[in-house]
């Protein structure tokens, strides 16, 4: 939810900035992060080691890296006064994430939900 978040500031601040001259856009960049700390892939191709047995040695517990971040995109030109907003990826790209973070936001709301009536029901 956070990164959808911070991709929606993002967003807004491209929108607002569409006649800006000189002005260039930025991304938030997060799945391809969180798939690589999920699926367990360095940077530099090879796969972390996994434990897949409880009778395995233990490994040492590694830390969570998957943050949003945002990358400012200097390699294109839209127009003539420098500008590389175009407004209309930039609105394709707002609802896109407008239906990710309502996505987010439910599954959340179903998992709380359940834990709620897991504690209240007793065991019934």
């Amino acid at each position: 939810m956070t990164a959808a978040s911070i991709r929606q500031e993002v967003i807004a601040d491209n929108i607002a900035n569409v006649n800006t001259p000189n002005f260039k856009k930025s991304t938030v960049e997060f799945e391809d992060l969180l798939a690589r700390e999920i699926y367990g892939e360095e940077p530099d191709g090879k796969l972390k080691l996994v434990r897949t047995h409880d009778n395995h040695l233990p490994l040492e517990t590694l830390p969570f890296h998957a943050e949003p971040q945002i990358v400012q995109d200097n390699s294109t030109t839209m127009r003539v006064d420098k500008n590389n907003v175009d407004i209309d990826i930039e609105m394709a790209t707002l609802a896109k994430n407008q239906l990710y973070y309502n996505a987010v936001v439910t599954k959340f709301s179903n998992y709380v939900s359940a834990l709620k009536n897991a504690i209240t029901s007793n065991g019934q």
